[in-house]
């Protein structure tokens, strides 16, 4: 009966979604044979594996380099830096993928430094209730710190760019992958703490923990650090441009689904009627799942959110997840029409942090003192969610 329903619900999208989902809400004695013991669910210690200080260290040293706008020196450091700490780790088939990347001319409506945000436009949802101001920071006096101020100073340049990223494969089917990727570039004159070394971390520790020499997966799982998010998603769009057709091939498994980390740590709640908001994390916070209603996999992406919503209700242990219809303006987007898609964050991309509910966005106070480990812990919470969920989808087991 379930094989019937999962054909007809799951036509053209990764066949265990639904058998996922399935077990992670039906109890272990239920979904076991009647005659004999279940196995020892592997999940919880791989989730145990993750440790809030290790993923605090590691945001800490993706902060020593500053802002990492691409095209700097700064930013080259610190493609060193990840790939060295994922050689560490023993994460398979470290690589960079290489590309050029030369900007488009300013106009008079983005300047040289702004982005708009156009979350909007391109399905970001509604914006409803109380508003403040955003925008990118281009003035290097509004970062009081003089240390940083001058680890930011060099000015981006255009040319050759890379990105790294690793794989642990998969011992049954290799041929078949997820892609879990953060971006590793910032902007605004701060250290990126939280956009995007929250995310970026989350990727790293999610390395760390399945390339362990104990831990064997049915399928491969790629961790990617894109560069150029915050120029126009160039570095995964480049991915897209130069890998989609290598799909099935020696060079490039068969791309199952794509899970994207943007902004992990601030969910302090609306700003309030003077645009200032909570100092503290708001009680209900939660991790958001989004999925893109109009792409061509939406049906498919939306399965993908709920598996993980699901995991996260059994296996994170602080702040619970919802999921969204509208991720936008992150690298999961290039992906979207191609294969199921989804981002976590701390907030929802278009209708809430593109209404000012994150003031540190682009801004000089996104330093990592600027958090405290109740934010810290929403990050943790999001990779235990990641964790959770991907461990069932590629059949990860502890040997």
């Amino acid at each position: 009966m379930f094989d019937d329903r999962r054909s007809c619900l799951l036509t053209g999208r990764p066949p265990q979604l639904l058998v996922l989902l399935a077990a992670l809400a039906m109890p272990a004695a239920l979904s076991a044979q009647a005659d004999s013991a279940p196995a020892p669910d592997p999940i919880p210690q791989l989730v145990a594996r993750l440790d809030l200080e290790r993923y605090k260290a590691t945001i800490k040293g993706l902060t020593a380099f500053g802002d990492r706008r691409q095209g700097t020196d700064r930013n080259r450091a610190a493609v060193d830096w990840i790939e060295a700490q994922l050689s560490s780790y023993g994460c398979r088939d470290v690589a960079r993928l290489k590309y050029d990347f030369q900007p488009a001319a300013p106009t008079p409506r983005t300047g040289t430094g702004a982005v708009r945000d156009t979350a909007r436009a391109s399905g970001g949802g509604r914006y409803r209730g109380l508003r403040a101001r955003t925008g990118v920071n281009t003035d290097s006096l509004k970062q009081p710190d003089a240390r940083l101020r001058a680890l930011d100073a060099q000015a981006s340049t255009a040319g050759a760019r890379e990105e790294v990223y690793c794989t642990k494969i998969g011992a049954t089917h290799p041929a078949e992958m997820y892609i879990v990727g953060a971006h590793m570039d910032g902007i605004g004159w701060g250290e990126a703490a939280n956009d995007d070394g929250s995310g970026t971390a989350l990727v790293m520790e999610l390395a760390r923990v399945f390339s362990s020499a104990d831990v064997r997966t049915d399928r491969s799982i790629r961790f990617v650090l894109w560069n150029n998010e915050e120029t126009g998603l160039n570095g995964s769009r480049a991915y897209v441009e130069q890998r989609r057709a290598l799909q099935g091939t020696k060079d490039e498994p068969k791309w199952l689904g794509m899970i994207q980390h943007d902004m992990m740590l601030f969910d302090h709640g609306m700003p309030r009627a003077d645009g200032t908001l909570a100092a503290t994390q708001r009680p209900e916070a939660d991790v958001n799942i989004e999925f893109q209603t109009s792409s061509k996999f939406a049906a498919q992406a939306q399965q993908l959110a709920w598996v993980f919503q699901v995991a996260n209700e059994k296996y994170a242990t602080d702040y619970p997840a919802s999921v969204g219809s509208h991720m936008t303006n992150t690298d999961s987007a290039p992906f979207q029409d191609l294969v199921p898609a989804i981002s976590l964050r701390e907030n929802e991309r278009g209708t809430q942090i593109g209404a000012g509910w994150d003031p540190n966005w682009h801004q000089p106070t996104d330093l990592y003192a600027t958090y405290d480990d109740a934010d810290f812990r929403l990050g943790l919470n999001a990779a235990q969610t990641t964790l959770a969920a991907l461990a069932g989808l590629v059949g990860a087991t502890i040997r």
